[in-house]
């Protein structure tokens, strides 16, 4: 059975040493809790990844990608937005963003 949740919330970006950056929405509250709701990390145990990861399939706007989702230290999960979506529905760090995912 496939899971569907909505979220929406501002689009950060960090910075790595080297240099690099990279542009994640935090999946917290409720959409946060059904990721991590027992019945389903049982269900998906066979798709949990590396670091904890849940792989999820994501819409945001008329952009659709597969990707996974992380635990985040401090609540819910990350979520990396891709830049080629962020080019493709003009996205910017702090811009809010609704994101659709399928698990």
């Amino acid at each position: 059975m496939t899971e569907r949740l909505t979220h929406t919330g501002p689009l950060w970006r960090w910075t790595g040493g080297s240099g690099g950056s990279w542009h994640f929405l935090t999946i917290d509250g409720a959409a946060g809790e059904a990721l991590s709701g027992t019945a389903l990390m049982r269900r998906m145990e066979r798709t949990i990844g590396g670091f904890g990861s849940l792989k999820v399939k994501a819409r945001i706007g008329d952009s659709a990608f597969a990707t996974s989702v992380f635990p985040s230290k401090s609540e819910g999960w990350i979520l990396p937005i891709k830049a080629s979506v962020r080019r493709a529905e003009d996205l910017a760090e702090g811009d809010t963003v609704t994101v659709a995912l399928e698990f």
